[in-house]
């Protein structure tokens, strides 16, 4: 797990460090090369219940079987995961999906999986919070969808079992106009944070989405096209052209953003060129948030919902919202439009003058 030094202390491996508590402590995750981060608590990296934290992240790298006795769970599961249910997954979904999957193969992969009974997942999914148990369930229901239509078992295991009720939620915090604001005002133009900030904000793109988007995705007139990750839809926008009112562009500010920034594939580039990890930019973008005085919690979904508000604030029929940010269903499209001032919406609010700057408009007074 760890190496000893010289002097007889303990060095943790694989400790990835992202900018400091309130309380000072740096904040940590254990993150092994290709794997998701894990946080760890706001403690001394040599407090007890840090390293216990430490300890049960480890534990998941013990080895993984190559194969699995015929009838065993963890035979099942290597099963699912070759079928065509499981490849027809979007491939966020089955990375996701495929993580959880190696834990209860390891935790659980030598059982008999026709013992398997709803007891026993409702046992798995206790030690969980209400949301990781939810998303641990998620996985157990194709697990037993897939094994009943696969005629490894007679019945569906999963198929009883209750979700935790979760406390209700808006998720990330949406952005305020004023957020807009603060944060240009702290990342000027020409840094790669404020770069990230107006590709968001033009685009309407999660930030895994954002760091795919380059060159290649703009139309000759400034649209900008993409196929998000999550869902596998379409999503478009007048992102570096003049835009209808109800948008409240800003491609002006892109552009100039685009222009003082290195060349690269992508427009979301590390400072050696190479195209921004999705993973990695989460907590980037996170970390310029606080360092720009924004509220704690703050982050590029936050920005993404904020997006998704001004558009039904200023008119935008639910379709228009849907095309941009890439919403499957008119549910999703009105979740993320929740924080919109309803007074704006009943209204109506004056557009400036500036969302419909295009992409060569003068670059004066712009911060």
């Amino acid at each position: 797990m760890g190496q000893r030094n010289r002097g007889g202390a303990v060095k943790l491996r694989f400790i990835s460090r992202s900018g400091t508590w309130p309380s000072g402590h740096p904040r940590c995750y254990y993150r092994p090369k290709g794997r998701k981060g894990i946080a760890l608590p706001d403690l001394p990296m040599d407090h007890p219940a840090f390293l216990r934290a430490y300890a049960e992240a480890a534990g998941g790298d013990m080895p993984l079987a190559a194969t699995h006795l015929t009838g065993s769970l963890g035979a099942g599961v290597l099963a699912y995961q070759s079928s065509d249910i499981f490849r027809a997954l979007s491939p966020t979904t089955r990375d996701q999906r495929r993580r959880t999957l190696d834990k209860l193969r390891r935790a659980y992969g030598d059982l008999r999986l026709s013992g398997l009974r709803s007891r026993h997942i409702r046992k798995d999914i206790a030690q969980f919070d209400p949301n990781p148990a939810n998303s641990r369930l998620k996985v157990w229901r194709a697990l037993g969808r897939y094994w009943l239509d696969a005629g490894l078992l007679d019945m569906d295991p999963a198929r009883d079992v209750r979700p935790k009720a979760v406390p209700k939620t808006d998720g990330h915090a949406a952005w305020s106009r004023d957020d807009l604001d603060t944060f240009r005002a702290h990342w000027p133009i020409g840094t790669p944070q404020r770069l990230a900030m107006e590709l968001i904000y033009q685009t309407c793109a999660a930030i895994g989405d954002a760091c795919k988007i380059g060159k290649g995705h703009v139309s000759h007139d400034g649209w900008i096209t993409y196929r998000r990750s999550k869902s596998q839809t379409m999503a478009c926008s007048p992102a570096l052209s003049r835009s209808p009112e109800w948008f409240e562009g800003r491609p002006d500010l892109l552009q100039a953003c685009i222009d003082r920034a290195p060349r690269a594939l992508t427009y979301l580039a590390t400072t050696g060129n190479r195209p921004r990890s999705p993973k990695a930019a989460t907590g980037w973008f996170a970390d310029a948030c606080r360092k720009a005085g924004l509220d704690d919690g703050k982050t590029a979904h936050g920005l993404r919902k904020l997006r998704a508000a001004m558009m039904r604030e200023m008119g935008a029929t639910k379709d228009q919202r849907m095309a941009v940010l890439g919403h499957e269903t008119e549910t999703e499209a009105d979740h993320y439009a929740r924080s919109a001032d309803l007074r704006r919406v009943i209204t109506g609010t004056e557009s400036s003058n500036l969302s419909n700057s295009g992409p060569t408009d003068s670059l004066k007074g712009l911060k």
